[in-house]
């Protein structure tokens, strides 16, 4: 397994702010703002060896998001259901390792938000064109619910949806920008979340797309 080339962590206080916004979860404004050239390095070297690709859901519909996966395991879906796999069913190949700018600017972000036993090994790379979504779900299909969730958001601008414990709880809608990161686990853990369609735009380092880093503790 190929490893990323090692790099120099960007230097100064990364965030702005941080605000809990529900017990657990965590708001870093900015956080990875300045680290964002090293992270989409770190997401073009994972996506030439595990490209892009719309996955389908169970029930046989295809994502508007495209995706991919690093880390020892990687996170799919098909008409066979929602799983982890440490094998990339488009290549038969192991994912590629979880380069070192994802590891640590996740774990920097778990330690902000308080939760300092974080160990990541998984990642999922999501890249959002004008107009894709995400519809309220649960992250559940890992072994540690204890263990948080770490999402950086890159690019252009989005409106997160954070609900209840059942889908049909009102979400809170969160704008979130270049940069910033929202962390969730302990109570918050199996909360319903979404993305709201994004809209059409150009960021300075991504162009007309967003990307996010969802980065979990998966097996």
């Amino acid at each position: 397994m190929q490893s990323f080339p090692s790099f120099k962590t960007s230097m100064g206080l990364p965030f702005i702010a941080a605000e809990q916004f529900a017990p657990g979860a965590w708001y870093l404004a900015g956080f990875v703002r300045n680290a964002a050239p090293e992270l989409l390095q770190a997401v073009s070297w994972v996506t030439q060896s595990a490209p892009w690709r719309r996955m389908q859901t169970p029930g046989g519909r295809s994502m508007s998001v495209e995706m991919s996966n690093c880390g020892d395991l990687g996170w799919i879906s098909d008409p066979r259901g929602y799983r982890y796999a440490a094998v990339d069913p488009l290549t038969n190949r192991a994912w590629p390792a979880l380069p070192d700018p994802i590891r640590h600017w996740s774990l920097e972000a778990a330690r902000a938000a308080g939760f300092a036993h974080f160990a990541p090994d998984a990642c999922l790379i999501n890249r959002y064109l004008p107009g894709a979504r995400m519809s309220l779900h649960q992250d559940k299909n890992e072994q540690d619910f204890n263990a948080p969730i770490v999402s950086m958001s890159l690019g252009l601008p989005a409106t997160f949806l954070f609900g209840g414990f059942e889908r049909q709880e009102r979400p809170q809608r969160l704008p979130l920008a270049h940069g910033d990161v929202l962390v969730w686990g302990g109570p918050a853990r199996l909360r319903f979340h979404g993305i709201l369609p994004v809209a059409a735009g150009s960021e300075e380092l991504t162009g007309s797309v967003r990307i996010n880093l969802t980065v979990r503790q998966a097996g």
